[in-house]
């Protein structure tokens, strides 16, 4: 049976990308699903760079400690902080953005894989981001070409306790 909590079920980490171009259509309603995000006092201390240059994209994954295979995926995708705007909470705000992207360009069947492996010094000087902003995460955004298995989750007793911190709450007695 399908229903609207899927979408978090398939989403996988995707390193293979297949060559072709996301329409703008859908690249367009993947990022206002992003710009949609929460964020602390409403704030919106974020901005992201759109990498669609093969040059780019490839000298972002080299600053990516060397992980080329992000220029094979039709675009990268930088969320950057603005500490500035929300000093306490860009770090949060910028990551529950970069979620709500991967998670719209999941149910558009587009791959993402979460990268937070960087040279933030390269990655500033590749996109010529501002010194006082701060590279919070990327992730190349493609066509997969690939479908990997779910990798295995910790106990639901493991990760959830009710009413105190390890008083373990168990999924049969919900």
């Amino acid at each position: 049976m399908s229903n609207n909590l899927d979408i978090f079920f398939k989403r996988r980490s995707i390193r293979k990308y297949q060559k072709g171009e996301i329409p703008w259509e859908h690249l367009a309603q993947i990022l206002e699903a992003t710009r949609s995000a929460p964020s602390a006092a409403n704030r919106q201390p974020w901005h992201f760079v759109v990498v669609r240059d093969p040059d780019r994209k490839l000298a972002l994954s080299r600053a990516c400690h060397g992980q080329t295979w992000m220029a094979d995926a039709d675009c990268i995708i930088c969320g950057i902080g603005m500490p500035s705007v929300s000093e306490k909470w860009y770090a949060v705000d910028v990551a529950i953005a970069m979620q709500t992207l991967v998670l719209a360009a999941t149910a558009l069947g587009y791959g993402t894989c979460w990268i937070g492996a960087f040279d933030e010094d390269a990655v500033k000087e590749v996109l010529e981001i501002p010194a006082e902003h701060r590279v919070i995460a990327l992730t190349p955004l493609g066509i997969p070409a690939e479908q990997p298995a779910q990798r295995p989750r910790k106990p639901f007793t493991e990760v959830f306790s009710l009413d105190k911190f390890g008083n373990p709450l168990h999924l049969k007695d919900l």
